[in-house]
């Protein structure tokens, strides 16, 4: 029951296209240029990174919310309050130059992967939602760690 999903572990994957992108576009001159020359600056490099890095921090915010409708009472409550820690994280904290955006999207992402534990631990998240997000927040770390150094 801990296998992941077709649907969910494909999407997953899909939805690391942008940061494998970035990382890319950040280490082939070749790749930047096309990419330059195609769809403009905001698609190469650490500016995709850290663009899609934000939107989907504060996506999964909305996924905890969902997890957190299927609680009761004061666990229902804590959850609401805790689901919407990542898109406020990367509201404040994600800005500035793109080194000091990394690192917070990284922290972001860490952080993520212990709320989402958090969820799951209290049977909110699947059974297999763990194992999805180590993999995911493993590449995105990796990803947004090239930016840094």
């Amino acid at each position: 029951m801990n296998t992941i999903p077709r649907a969910p572990l494909l999407l997953g994957i899909a939805g690391l296209l942008p940061f494998l992108w970035g990382v890319l576009t950040l280490h082939s001159e070749e790749a930047a240029r096309l990419t330059l020359d195609t769809v403009g600056p905001r698609f190469t490099g650490p500016f995709v990174m850290l663009q899609y890095g934000t939107i989907i921090l504060a996506f999964m915010s909305g996924v905890l919310w969902g997890f957190a409708t299927k609680a009761q009472g004061a666990v229902a409550a804590s959850g609401y309050a805790l689901s919407v820690a990542p898109a406020l994280w990367a509201f404040f904290f994600v800005g500035g130059g793109p080194v000091s955006a990394a690192i917070y999207l990284i922290a972001g992402f860490v952080g993520l992967l212990g709320l989402d534990w958090m969820f799951w631990r209290q049977g909110l998240a699947p059974d297999w939602w763990m194992r999805l997000r180590l993999l995911l927040t493993a590449v995105v770390v990796v990803c947004l760690a090239t930016v840094v150094i």
